[in-house]
Formats: C-alpha cells, structure tokens, sequence
C-alpha cells in the first residue's frame, strides 16, 4: 500500500530530513510518515450563510481521517456569495471563482504531494470548482456539501432568498408594502446553509451525488442538523478506503457518470447552471461532453419533483421524501441510469440503490409518481437559431407558454434593465435582451436574478421573454434564455440586436431566432466594432483574455 503514496516524495529518504521537520512542526510523529496524507480543502467563510458551517464539517471528517489510518491536513479555498453580490458589479467574481476554487485545491495538493482530498463546499461555485480540481488531479477524492439551509416561514409559506428578490419586484409593482417587504427580509435566511430551493447549489450537490462522487443522501441535508456533520466523518473515511483501493476520480466520473448527473438534473427541475458546470467538469476530467446532450437526455426524463424555484417545496423537503436516491431509483427502473458506474463507495450506482423503494410514498407530493411528472420531459432545453449558432439555454418550468415572438426591448448591462423594469417600462409581449454580459464581455457571465426576480414579481412571468449572453441564478424561472453564444463581445448576433426588433423565442421548435434580413444584418455587421474591455489589470482582465465559449463550460484552460 505505502509504495503508492504520493506523500513518499516528501517524507523519505536522508535528503527528505527538512520536509520531515517542517511536518512535525504540524503534529506529525515517526509513524506517521508512513501513512497517506489526506488535504481537506476548507471552503469555510462567514461571507455567506451557505459556507458558515464548514469548519465543523471539517472538524469531523480530520478526526475520521485520522482514526481510519492516514494524516488529514486542513488548507483554505475561498468563497463568494452570490447571492449577496448578486445585481452589482461584484458578481462577475462568481464564475471567476469557481477557477480560482479549482486552482488553490490543485495548487495546494499538488504542491505537497497529497494523497487524497476532502473538498468542502457550500456555495454555488464551490462544488464545480471543487470538481475541476479533483478531476484534473485524479488523486482519490470525494465532495462533502455544506448542505442546505432551512426555510424561513411567513405568513404560512416557505421562504428563500428568492422570496427576498420577489419580493422587491412585488413592492415596485404596488402589491405589498414596506412592511411586508421587510418581513420577508428578516425571515428569509434563518441560519446557516446554502439557498433552499433547487438552486444552483442544490442542484450542483444532487448532481455530484448522482455522478458518484459524494455520499449517497448527502446531497440534500440540512446544513445544520447532526446527519450532515457524520456524513462529513463518513466521507473522510471513505476517502481513506479510496487511497487504499486506488479508487480515482476519472474511474468515477465517466460519460456515464455525466449522463447520471444530467438525468438528476431535469428530474429534479436543476438550474441552468448546471450545464454550464458540467460541460467544465467533463473537459477536466477529459470526457466528450456537448451542450447538445443535454437536450438528447431531456427529451426522454421527466421532471419529477415539484420544488422551488418554480415549484412549492425546497430540498429538505426532497430529504424528507428520500433524497437522490429515491429519484435514481425511479429513473433506474425506467432504464435512464447508468446502473454499472462505480461510485466513491466502491460500489456500483445499483448496489447503493438495492435497498430504495422503487416509488415514492403515496404519503408525499414532493416527489411526483412515475406516472404523474410535474413535466412530461426536462425543462432546461437547448435553443439554436441565428441568435444562437452555438446554443443557449432556456428554462421552461413554471409557465404556461413556451413561445413568445415580441419586440426587444435591448440593454448593455443588467442594471440598466433592472431600473426599467421597476420603473414599469416593461410591457407584455417585450423580449428583454441584456447583452455584453457575457463569460468575456462582463466579463465574468454575471447572474440575472435581479431582473427575472422582478419580472415574476410584477406578474410578467408568463408575458415577457428575456434573453442574455450572461447567466441565471437557480433561483430564476419564466421564459428566459441563457447562455447565447456567441456572446455579444465577440460578435455574437446579439450584439447587432436593434431596440424594437421581432425576436422569437420557441422552446418546442428549440429555437432563438431575431427576425431580420440577412441584408440589414449585413449592413449592421459592417457597422459593428467591440467596446473596449471593461477591465485591463487583474483577475477580471485575465479571465476575460482567457475563458471560453459559455457552449464550452466557460473554461479557462
């Protein structure tokens, strides 16, 4: 076992006497440099609530890691809160975090020669990040979420932080007042976890326990009760038997795998997000993965649980009525799961299920049974079409229209848009277009929230379409699409949009179109010249110069 150790090349031999005297300086004794050395890469943070009960979780899966055999050693990645910066100018950090998540876990293993890793996350960005990491390394790993937060509760109803976002769109629209509005606030977030709904977090941590890379259950705990922090210790453990066993990362994460994980997804009505992350986990883990497999497998899953954003429970009720495992059970059954791919227990998809009931107690309606769906087929669907030569992506939950062709009503920025639609500017049957929002033009694909939030607030939902090169929060829904690339600044067609253009947005044809001449386009693109970079020095100007097509993940390598 021990000839395997990566951590050899720092603890033996004459020449290896400092490396040994620095490690002792961190607790290591004689016998311990002959045991793996296990990184737990802490993403703990009082920035946000989703990441303030990570070092707990730390805490417990160091102790297991070193009652099962091996040396844990804690290291620090950061956090952003999306939520928090969400609407400023400080959002186009978050997608710029999930690369700096992937680098420090990289840089930090590598550098000591680390044997394994526990990655520990909470926010949106943590997970894909984490993942990235884990799958360009491929030492033994596993994820451990931070979990979810609870509901807030106000007058009788369940809360999340998009009930906070809403809730501005409805006090601009006259339908509640300062004090319900303040409410609202004081309620929404009432401890630690990530956002409740199946946002992009949820959706994330249900997508890696699909893939085989988390515990099973794990993905949907609450992030402040005790199953959550010994899920933490079993995971340490898990991991020792991972570097013992020469279980690796790109065993699990397989085509296979990512097939598994974009299945969850639309059973569980995911954020849209979560393409976008999975095609930058598939390149890491060099697996063939395209944006148009999503809609291949949309096609034939249905969405089987009824939750927020555009639904009525959050994920500890998911918990409550059997987790991922009961929605892989039920896809298992009806031959949409890879059964045979191997998981971080060492076992099989279909072994970790054997003991799962096939449906969902009759008791709850949190998850639908197979002959009820919430939606006949997934709800994130790949558009293409002159607006989109290299896809986007709609979400089609919580509306009863999945066409609208209307005027655009064209924005440079999302704050711009934003003012307009509290202000009223915005009418039914306008196709909003906010643009330069994207992976390079942000830079950084900022989250739309803000205005989807308030569309749905002023009762626009179903009437409004809206488009962008940037992205969504999981915790939007209605008719808008993400994600169209090329983005504007590259010279993307969205970037030649006109204030008043006929745009078709059609779910069910899957296509983005602008309905112009290709002789006045041609007259436009002759026209057209890119602004100048928002930003010139630091991350944001790196990120800009480097990053890819949101169509590949929006990767940096």
């Amino acid at each position: 076992m021990a000839e395997n150790f990566r951590s050899r090349l720092i603890t033996e031999g004459v020449q290896r006497s400092p490396n040994r005297a620095m490690l002792r300086a961190v607790g290591f004794k004689d016998e311990d440099f002959q045991k793996p050395i296990v990184g737990i890469a802490n993403a703990y943070s009082t920035i946000t609530p989703c990441n303030l009960g990570l070092n707990l979780l730390a805490q417990r899966a160091e102790r297991a890691i070193a009652a099962a055999g091996a040396m844990p050693q804690v290291f620090g990645t950061i956090t952003v809160s999306d939520g928090i910066s969400m609407g400023t100018e400080g959002m186009k950090y978050s997608l710029v975090s999930r690369e700096v998540i992937a680098d420090s876990i990289e840089t930090a293993c590598n550098a000591q020669a680390m044997d394994g890793v526990v990655a520990i996350g909470g926010c949106d960005k943590n997970m894909p990040g984490a993942m990235i990491a884990l799958a360009r390394m491929n030492i033994p790993a596993i994820f451990v979420y931070g979990g979810t937060i609870k509901a807030g509760h106000y007058n009788g109803r369940d809360l999340t932080i998009v009930s906070a976002f809403e809730a501005v769109g409805q006090y601009s629209a006259h339908k509640i007042d300062d004090r319900e509005l303040l409410e609202i606030e004081r309620r929404a977030c009432p401890g630690a976890g990530s956002c409740g709904g199946m946002y992009t977090a949820n959706t994330m941590s249900s997508a890696i326990e699909a893939m085989g890379m988390s515990l099973p259950y794990s993905s949907t705990m609450a992030a402040e009760d005790e199953e959550k922090a010994r899920s933490a210790a079993e995971s340490g453990e898990a991991v020792v038997r991972a570097i013992r066993q020469r279980l690796l990362p790109r065993t699990i994460m397989t085509r296979q795998a990512f097939e598994n994980a974009i299945a969850v997804v639309m059973a569980v009505g995911g954020s849209t997000n979560a393409v976008l992350h999975l095609l930058a986990m598939a390149h890491a883990a060099e697996v063939p993965l395209t944006i148009d497999d999503f809609e291949v497998i949309r096609q034939r899953v249905p969405v089987l649980c009824d939750l927020k954003p555009s639904g009525r429970y959050v994920a500890t009720d998911l918990h409550r009525a059997g987790g991922i495992p009961q929605v892989m059970k039920m896809l298992l059954k009806h031959g949409l799961l890879h059964g045979d791919a191997i998981t971080i227990t060492g076992k099989t998809v279909a072994d970790n299920l054997a003991e799962v009931p096939d449906k969902p107690s009759a008791q709850q309606d949190v998850i639908h049974q197979w002959e009820e769906p919430v939606y006949p087929q997934g709800h994130l669907a790949i558009l293409k079409g002159n607006l989109a030569p290299e896809g986007c992506v709609a979400k089609i939950t919580g509306i009863a229209h999945h066409q609208i062709t209307g005027p655009a009503r064209v924005f440079e920025r999302e704050e711009d848009c934003l003012a307009a639609i509290l202000a009223g500017k915005i009418r039914k049957g306008d196709v909003v277009v906010i643009r330069y929002e994207g992976p390079k033009g942000g830079p950084g694909m900022r989250e739309m929230l803000s205005p989807t939030s308030a569309i749905i607030g002023a009762g626009l939902g179903d009437s409004v379409g809206l488009i962008t090169d940037g992205r969504f929060s999981g915790g939007t829904y209605g008719l808008v699409v993400g994600h169209v690339a090329p983005e504007a600044q590259v010279g993307g067609l969205i970037a030649l949009v006109h204030e008043g253009d006929s745009i078709t947005i059609d779910a069910d044809r899957k296509l983005l179109q602008l309905n112009v001449s290709d002789e006045e386009l041609a007259r436009r693109r002759e026209a057209w010249r890119p602004p100048p970079p928002r930003y010139t020095r630091g991350v944001l100007a790196k990120y800009a110069a480097q990053v890819s097509s949101s169509s590949l993940g929006a990767v940096t390598d």
